[in-house]
């Protein structure tokens, strides 16, 4: 595996040599014949993931997502508040005996899928939801983040119930499992089809949406603060400090994961917790602002519908409760109770949507770069009316920069570090989810894994160096299609979760579990 290793890191090296100025020439016309062949080939399937609810300009998908996460929350009995406290101990490794199945703690289990939710979308995604849909989006995206705690609590719970256990004493689990095992198990017809059509869609995602676009913005921030270079050379750093993690497992992504996700949580909050403190004498007002635009809109684009629509597609979007990839990470878990990890993965919207989203949405309304009438108090729209004007006409990343920028000058850079180590978790993260429905497919080995991983480094030079936006666009697409296998399925395998916590929550109450002393 050490000469297999070396033999890639060198063709990396040597990509990062050999490639000649003219190939990025070369490139700019072949993204434009890819980009015209791809989008004549999947935008019906992109424009059908992505289509509105006739009459209005509701994604059909959010609304999928959101229904199932309030189906759950009712069917569990708000299982996300009341075990809550329970959660923390878990993480804490208050019930973590040493001699379970699995390959990561509880805690290493959370941070590797944190990893894969929070990125580029909590900086961006945020700043688009807040400057359509105006401070009540806020409102919106943290009740969405609230009931999707229930997703991720059922997906993960099957995550481990239904894995596969290996005698080297790695485990593989996910979706694709537990809709195979968990319908065989019932009777149900149909569980290897459409656990076939989940890894395809999980694999396609991985590639794009998990790998390439994420390259692509962190060389976009990157030449931002350098000035312009050229993009492959982004990618072959990228890739081979991916592959150096990827290559160890779950057990070394984990290991990574546990730091980063933590630093950079406490990066990004307490950059954030700083604008607040400078202007503390605002915040009373900006939480008015959201509370009030969430039910009247104060004159945004599409008033209060809009506002909602923007608060749901954010969280939807950001924390991907239902989407099931997290499901993949969590089965990696050293644990008997395959309960015991939905509590876990209960935190990930928690921390993902309602910590770090609304803290940026909270910094750009009270950094006021949002702009208003004095004289009705409502927002102002745009010239094409179609969002709310903003200080030096800046949107998306740029407008949760200049947000930050106007507490802390040097901002921008710590934004650029952040994007960076946001980019760089995801993809760690994702290819692990690709990777196990690669080999859902393909079968377990250790030459079936390293194409895989090979082949998803290279994706990683492609995407920084390319602009493929149908092929993103599609990828993007690919990881919501997952989500509309994966909530039809757990309608049918909720019944098997709430068995499982009516038997944990017995034998919890009546001091059959106990906590373990480490």
């Amino acid at each position: 595996m050490t000469r297999v290793y070396s033999i890639i890191c060198a063709t990396l090296a040597f990509m990062a040599v050999a490639l000649p100025a003219q190939a990025q020439e070369a490139a700019a016309s072949l993204d434009e014949r890819v980009n015209a062949a791809f989008a004549g080939a999947t935008g019906w399937f992109v424009n059908f993931i992505f289509m509105s609810i006739p009459g209005t300009n509701f994604p059909w998908i959010v609304m999928w997502l959101v229904i199932g996460a309030t189906v759950f929350t009712i069917y569990f009995s708000v299982v996300q508040f009341r075990f809550f406290g329970h959660a923390i101990s878990l993480v804490k490794g208050d019930y973590s005996d040493p001699e379970d199945a699995g390959e990561v703690s509880h805690f290493q289990a959370l941070a590797t899928a944190l990893s894969g939710t929070v990125g580029l979308g909590n900086i961006a995604g945020v700043a688009v939801a807040v400057g359509i849909g105006g401070p009540g989006a806020t409102f919106w995206m943290i009740l969405a983040g609230l009931l999707g705690m229930a997703s991720k609590f059922t997906e993960c719970t099957l995550g481990v119930k239904y894995r596969n256990e290996n005698p080297d004493g790695s485990v593989s689990g996910g979706p694709m499992y537990y809709i195979a095992k968990g319908f065989d198990e019932l009777g149900l017809p149909g569980g290897k089809i459409l656990a076939v059509l989940f890894s395809i869609f999980c694999i396609l995602g991985a590639f794009g949406g998990g790998n390439m676009f994420q390259a692509n913005q962190a060389h976009a921030q990157i030449t931002q603060i350098t000035g312009d270079f050229p993009g492959w050379i982004t990618g072959v750093i990228f890739a081979g400090v991916v592959f150096a993690v990827i290559v160890g497992g779950i057990k070394s992504i984990a290991r990574v994961t546990e730091k980063i996700v933590p630093f950079m949580g406490i990066l990004y909050v307490g950059a954030a917790l700083v604008v607040l403190i400078v202007n503390y004498n605002l915040i009373g007002w900006a939480f008015g602002q959201i509370f009030a635009g969430a039910f009247t809109g104060l004159g945004v684009a599409g008033g209060l519908v809009g506002a909602l629509i923007q608060g749901f597609k954010r969280a939807a979007f950001s924390n991907e409760a239902g989407v099931g990839s997290a499901a993949i990470a969590h089965s990696a878990v050293k644990t008997s109770e395959p309960i015991t990890e939905g509590f876990v993965s209960l935190l990930e919207p928690l921390i993902d949507t309602v910590v770090i989203c609304t803290m940026t949405a909270l910094v750009i309304v009270i950094s006021q770069q949002l702009i208003i009438d004095p004289a009705t108090g409502n927002y102002v729209l745009n010239e094409a009316g179609t969002a709310i004007a903003t200080v030096g006409d800046a949107s998306g990343v740029a407008l949760t920069s200049a947000a930050f920028g106007s507490a802390i000058g040097w901002f921008p850079y710590v934004l650029a570090l952040a994007v960076i180590l946001f980019a760089f978790s995801t993809m760690i993260s994702w290819s692990y989810y690709g990777l196990k429905a690669w080999t859902f497919l393909f079968g377990e080995g250790k030459m079936t894994e390293l194409v895989f991983k090979v082949i998803f480094c290279i994706f990683i030079v492609i995407g920084a160096a390319a602009s493929l936006g149908p092929v993103i666009d599609f990828s993007d697409a690919a990881i919501f299609a997952m989500a509309v296998v994966n909530i039809f399925c757990l309608y049918f395998l909720m019944k098997v979760v709430k068995a499982e916590l009516a038997s944990y929550s017995a034998r919890l109450k009546s001091g059959e579990i106990k906590k373990f002393t480490h």
